[in-house]
């Protein structure tokens, strides 16, 4: 990018600061070359199955064996960009918090497919490269069903996966999953639209899309973020050694995307985005239907509030399609990629995640009925799907979109017992009784002013 391109005042204004901060010059090379040395993706594990350009990686306990849960749990990665940003930094680690909650942890890494790859399809990712990396961890587990948890394409795909092969899923997890695209798919669903884009064009051209051509892409979404802001947080911050190598780690992830398969890419553009024909259930693999309604095990959606790549009404509306009975959403106020890396999310977000996992994964399988509660800290919203009756509807505080049974718990702790209480309730005491984010108070407040008005 050419910076003389930007208007006179903005140069002027970054001269300025330029010369304002002449004393942090000095730091950027030994910021730099803090920046060259991060190392990623840490937590050590072995490859205990290969096939074509797919790995299949077993990570080390971090518990005793007693302590461990029967039940593994199997990542499925998306197929765009490298799965270590699941296992950015120790302290960012999805794939090290699960290990910490006594979790069985395995990892599908699909590597880069190559010109003699173009021909795979959603059929052979789902029903052969999926189930074998199961079959696998069934195996070697000793267990007839496993824990599943998809995220961003991989959580799409893992869906296809539990309705087909719905005996092997004990659990499901889908985490930032896009599965509803009905003008509810924000800015990726609206440059899809077949009126402006054919996929098919893209894959005859190139045969698999390249990563740059996604990578481009993606980072139009937020391009002054992208191309300019996140460089002035850097310049400003290029003394500070963890921020450095936090941000080192971030770049080094997102300079490394991978091309994706010609054919798979252009069945989802076409088929998940601009049919929606998952979420009408009308998707087929291989001549066989995805039927919804054969997932019935237990569904947890984690999802970002401020997602911009798969916004959450691209997933929610999802658990009303599903047979389950035992489904809930945790909406937690990050973006896409935050999900994996906000330190706020491992603090608050993952034990949460964790402990619903732990609670269905007992010997006995799912339980009959679900949990009364899902701990969570104030910062994660836990929505549940809650069954009333017309006369405690109105009393019912989980009738509050963002009001699951840890928020209504901590509300009734503060004499809030009913959604009528909400109206005319003061936002920040009522935050400092409870520990929950003010604004998020203040949505429910409004909201149960209206439903009163």
């Amino acid at each position: 990018m050419n910076p003389f391109t930007f208007p006179l005042d903005a140069q002027r204004d970054l001269w300025e600061r330029a010369a304002d901060d002449a004393a942090s010059v000095g730091a950027i090379p030994e910021g730099l070359e803090t920046m060259a040395d991060v190392e990623v993706g840490q937590t050590p594990s072995e490859v205990v199955y290969r096939e074509n350009k797919l790995e299949l990686h077993h990570y080390e306990p971090l518990v005793p064996e007693e302590e461990r849960h029967d039940v593994p749990l199997l990542f499925v990665y998306a197929l765009i960009n490298r799965p270590y940003i699941l296992d950015l930094q120790d302290d960012r680690s999805v794939v090290r918090r699960m290990l910490e909650a006594g979790f069985d942890v395995y990892l599908i890494d699909w590597g880069e497919p190559s010109e003699l790859d173009t021909s795979l399809s959603l059929h052979d990712y789902v029903n052969r490269y999926i189930d074998n990396c199961v079959d696998v961890v069934r195996e070697r587990s000793g267990q007839d069903s496993i824990n599943l948890l998809g995220y961003c394409m991989g959580g799409t795909m893992s869906v296809m996966y539990a309705a087909l092969y719905p005996e092997k899923v004990r659990n499901l997890g889908l985490m930032a999953a896009g599965l509803c695209f009905d003008d509810t798919g924000g800015i990726l669903e609206l440059w899809g639209d077949e009126d402006f884009f054919s996929p098919s064009a893209i894959a005859e051209t190139f045969g698999n899309v390249p990563a740059e051509f996604l990578d481009v892409g993606f980072a139009l979404m937020d391009p002054v973020h992208n191309y300019v802001t996140k460089y002035g947080n850097l310049y400003d911050n290029i003394d500070d050694e963890d921020f450095v190598e936090n941000f080192a780690r971030m770049e080094r992830w997102l300079n490394d995307p991978i091309d994706v398969a010609g054919t798979v890419y252009c069945e989802f553009m076409e088929q998940i985005y601009q049919e929606n024909a998952l979420h009408r259930g009308e998707l087929e693999l291989n001549g066989e239907r995805v039927d919804l309604d054969a997932i019935t095990m237990p569904v947890l959606q984690v999802i970002g509030e401020y997602d911009h790549l798969i916004p959450p009404t691209a997933s929610k509306p999802f658990n009303e399609q599903i047979a389950s009975d035992d489904t809930e959403i945790m909406e937690f106020s990050t973006g896409h990629i935050g999900l994996s890396v906000s330190r706020s999310s491992h603090e608050n977000l993952w034990p949460a995640v964790a402990e619903w996992f732990a609670e269905r994964s007992g010997d006995e399988g799912a339980p009959a009925e679900p949990p009364e509660e899902t701990a969570a800290h104030p910062d994660a919203a836990v929505v549940e799907d809650v069954e009333t009756t017309e006369d405690d509807a109105a009393t019912n505080l989980q009738e509050l979109d963002g009001v699951g049974p840890a928020y209504a718990s901590r509300l009734e702790g503060a004499g809030v017992v009913a959604v009528e209480d909400l109206v005319g309730a003061d936002a920040a005491v009522l935050s400092q009784e409870t520990g929950i984010d003010e604004g998020r108070i203040r949505r429910w407040i409004d909201a149960a002013t209206e439903r009163a008005s």
